[in-house]
């Protein structure tokens, strides 16, 4: 592919002026309100395998959206053919269809004075000027380096390296039209270890919006390899109670039930297991969550959600407390409060740490069980109740004495949040919860 992401990027331009169509065409049709939304996509994907290509895969993808409110009903209808006309027919659909939805109250758009006035850039655009044979050579210079780092490496599921370059633009009949234009790159390794019979796998990944943050290739491999090398000779461990540390990528994972608890949707559906949990200490003193959405180059920054509301630095959680919920403009009419700005999800929660790395709280366990990789889906949003597969280290003294595999961890998450002794320094910046090892304790680890 002679052509790189950065020189056929997504016209931001034209996506605004897709939904300005859409939009002129459903007041033409009368229609109380509107919404529209457009993107384009073009990213690019390559795997590298045992030193060869196995997978380069290009991607071009757009598409349209619109929604419109008569009579309290709402309607909606999609496209991926941006010609007039095929836009024209769009709105025709959804009109059609709000003609037979039931009208529902709470529908509509979010209140017009909460509109973003000329939202900001937050510098979430960094093309990569990467194609495909340069892609491939870093996608074979990543899974070398995990192959060569020792002879205990017997097999690799592959090296990938992806790029996406995209714009969307989101509109309505308050007058709001913004578009916004983001990159993402990420690389990613996953090997195979044999020795003495047992094989185990690992991986490591990085991801950026700006390549030059991502990390080195090779450094990428080794860290994969080392994973990989370090659960070789894992054991089943006796049925116990300790305290579990989860490292970094998962504690987000284990924070996150919590921020889907307190959805909007949860809330008024009443299926979450903190099911009316405003004001009430749902943490130890010591936890903060905080959302701070204009963190510039952040993977999960917005200036608007999704419809098209300001978004705005808060706290969701302080000394412990839950300070309110996150609400959608649907979801707050129905639990009679006010949209946050979060329609379409929450923007850069960051979890602050009250103690140092990983390896220090090691040391302040003792005795427990450091958890690398979760396994299943034994969530239960409704009740709280948490059951997963683990793997991970077994810690003795403070320190890691073996790798442990084939247990399971479990309770109750509404107890289990207030059992963190600890929170580690070491936040993992590659997603949209920003979290450092959790130190969780005295939860139940069912082995053998």
């Amino acid at each position: 592919m002679s052509e790189t992401i950065e020189r056929i990027a997504p016209d931001a331009a034209n996506l605004e002026q897709v939904v300005s169509i859409l939009l002129d065409e459903a007041r033409r049709r009368g229609v109380d309100q509107a919404e529209a939304a457009a993107s384009h996509d073009v990213g690019l994907s390559v795997t590298a395998r045992l030193g060869d290509v196995e997978n380069l895969e290009y991607t071009n993808d757009r598409g349209v959206g619109v929604t419109v409110y008569m009579n309290s009903c709402k309607g909606s209808a999609s496209t991926s053919d941006f010609s007039e006309g095929a836009l024209r027919e769009a709105v025709a659909k959804a009109c059609s269809f709000a003609s037979c939805t039931a009208p529902d109250k709470h529908s509509g758009l979010a209140d017009a004075h909460l509109m973003a006035d000329n939202p900001a850039d937050l510098k979430l655009m960094y093309p990569w000027d990467i194609n495909a044979d340069e892609a491939i050579r870093i996608a074979i210079e990543c899974e070398t380096a995990a192959r060569d780092y020792d002879p205990r490496i017997v097999n690799s599921e592959g090296a990938t390296v992806g790029s996406s370059n995209g714009a969307r633009a989101y509109g309505n009949t308050h007058g709001f039209l913004a578009s916004v234009r983001k990159t993402s790159h990420s690389l990613s390794c996953v090997v195979v270890g044999k020795e003495n019979g047992d094989m185990q796998r690992d991986y490591w990944f990085s991801s950026a919006r700006d390549a030059a943050a991502l990390e080195a290739p090779a450094a990428v491999g080794t860290v994969a390899a080392q994973r990989t090398v370090g659960r070789l000779g894992a054991r089943k461990i006796a049925t116990t109670r300790a305290p579990v540390l989860f490292a970094p990528e998962l504690a987000r994972g284990f924070i996150g039930h919590a921020i889907g608890a307190i959805s909007g949707g949860a809330q008024y559906r009443q299926a979450s297991f903190l099911l009316n949990a405003s004001g009430d200490k749902i943490f130890p003193e010591f936890m903060q969550i905080q959302e701070r959405p204009h963190i510039e180059g952040a993977l999960a920054s917005a200036a608007f959600d999704a419809e098209g509301v300001a978004t705005r630095d808060r706290d969701i959680v302080a000394d412990g407390v839950l300070q309110g919920y996150v609400l959608s403009s649907y979801s707050a009419r129905r639990l009679g409060l006010e949209t946050t700005a979060n329609a379409g999800g929450v923007h850069n929660l960051l979890v602050p740490g009250n103690a140092g790395g990983q390896a220090e709280l090691i040391k302040s366990m003792q005795r427990g069980l450091l958890v690398t990789e979760l396994i299943g889906q034994g969530v239960n949003n409704v009740t709280g109740d948490y059951s997963r597969g683990a793997v991970g280290y077994w810690v003795e003294n403070g320190e890691i004495v073996h790798p442990v595999h084939e247990v399971t961890i479990a309770g109750n998450l509404r107890d289990l949040y207030q059992r963190i002794l600890a929170i580690g320094n070491d936040q993992d910046l590659r997603g949209g919860i920003r979290c450092g090892s959790v130190l969780v304790d005295d939860m139940t680890i069912a082995g053998a």
